[in-house]
């Protein structure tokens, strides 16, 4: 028998790796699920962020680690975000929402492939979770998307993370 998923997410922006952890230990995270299709952060100031860093502080705060990049979009979708964000002036890590048609392509052409009660079971037979990708705000991220659709589907309680 499962249990009600209980869901977090959070991004990279924002902190550094002892907030990181901390947050994701508050909440009571045992599992962070990587949803990047790259799994590295530009800049110095995001070095921990990355795959093999990234894991070793996870490994010493006892949180498990999973790279799912099925659900990472793919680069043609995130040119099409990054086109969205120039045209608007902004810049990646001060996005603030998705460009629509980015939100519809990730939902019909990513996620729709995804065996979602496979990965909702999968989630909650385990150590909570989290999504992991890198924008500070969900709203600006396609964990969002995951979230909300494991939330509308299969009754996750989400929590998004925030430095």
């Amino acid at each position: 028998m499962t249990r009600a998923l209980r869901l977090a997410t959070i991004g990279v922006y924002g902190f550094d790796a002892e907030t990181f952890a901390a947050a994701l230990d508050d909440a009571d995270v045992g599992l962070v699920v990587d949803v990047r299709q790259r799994r590295g952060v530009r800049g110095p100031e995001y070095a921990w962020a990355n795959s093999q860093r990234l894991q070793a502080l996870l490994a010493a705060a006892g949180i498990d680690y999973r790279h799912r990049k099925d659900l990472a979009p793919t680069t043609e979708l995130r040119q099409l975000q990054y086109a969205e964000d120039d045209r608007r002036g902004v810049g990646k890590r001060s996005r603030v929402e998705l460009a629509p048609e980015y939100a519809r392509r990730y939902l019909t052409e990513i996620l729709a492939a995804v065996d979602l009660d496979a990965l909702a079971r999968e989630l909650a037979d385990g150590p909570p979770p989290a999504l992991l990708c890198v924008e500070r705000d969900p709203e600006a991220c396609h964990r969002s998307l995951v979230a909300a659709r494991l939330a509308a589907e299969h009754g996750a309680r989400v929590t998004h993370l925030r430095p």
